[in-house]
């Protein structure tokens, strides 16, 4: 096993293997707490694909570089995004691709969650197998303070894992969750003491690589029905959610982002 050519193309991602049949995926963007451009998020849609078909893989580690998960979208991309009608939909395709990859995958995934995690990163975080998060991890789905509609994976998982209730709290007023009210709702399945998130995911995706993958494979399938389920919502709130990128609401979000104050939504 190795660095091959398989994951030898990847800029955002750095491919390891953290242990027999463990690989290890890195978001990496340094001094930039891993925000994904549009080369990260093409990659972060594209890997699942390549994590399939290695019959290497057994489980899955995704954890972001450092002290933060991802800060989400980086505003150069979502500056495209609102432009540029043709970015618009390739990067539409992709978010749809990060979110359902994710999800076909035949193989158990645990995300290891510290420090920030938001939009396409938190996505990730939050459809995986299994979720570790540091007690102060900062959870944060991001879409409505920033002018867009809470499309991405939020409408497909969140109610499932924590309940509708807590899903429109925390979607629709952009309140920051720490893992450890992230775990005490339901949103993540494990949550650790900070310095302990990356250890405690080695040791869950050890003991998944160690255990009977087609029979891991098939439940985490079966299990995975009730999101497909879910899946014209899914495509609805993408729409919707990509379809604001052409208004005014994003156009503030980001200005109020790059000017440090708060939007003023009219």
């Amino acid at each position: 096993m190795g660095e091959d050519g398989r994951y030898g193309a990847y800029e955002r991602l750095k491919i390891d293997w953290a242990g027999p049949g463990v690989l290890r995926i890195t978001i990496s963007r340094p001094g930039r707490l891993n925000a994904v451009d549009a080369t990260g998020h093409r990659e972060l849609a594209g890997i699942w694909r390549d994590v399939d078909a290695d019959d290497d893989v057994r489980a899955v580690v995704v954890r972001g570089e450092g002290t933060a998960f991802s800060a989400g979208g980086d505003l150069s991309m979502i500056e495209q995004m609102m432009d540029d009608h043709a970015a618009r939909r390739r990067i539409m395709r992709e978010a749809r691709d990060i979110v359902m990859n994710v999800v076909n995958c035949s193989k158990p995934v645990v995300s290891a969650v510290q420090g920030p995690a938001v939009g396409a990163g938190l996505a990730v975080a939050l459809l995986a197998d299994i979720s570790v998060a540091g007690r102060t991890a900062k959870i944060i789905d991001g879409h409505t303070r920033l002018g867009v509609a809470a499309g991405d994976h939020a409408a497909l998982v969140w109610p499932l894992l924590c309940g509708l209730a807590k899903a429109k709290y925390y979607l629709l007023l952009n309140d920051v969750l720490t893992g450890e009210e992230a775990e005490r709702i339901g949103l993540v399945s494990v949550c650790v003491d900070d310095g302990e998130v990356h250890e405690r995911a080695l040791e869950i995706a050890g003991r998944l690589a160690a255990g009977p993958a087609e029979a891991l494979s098939f439940t985490k399938h079966a299990l995975n029905n009730w999101l497909r389920m879910a899946g014209p919502s899914f495509d609805a709130s993408l729409a919707m959610e990509f379809f604001g990128f052409t208004g005014p609401d994003v156009r503030e979000g980001v200005a109020a982002i790059r000017e440090k104050r708060p939007p003023r939504f009219t």
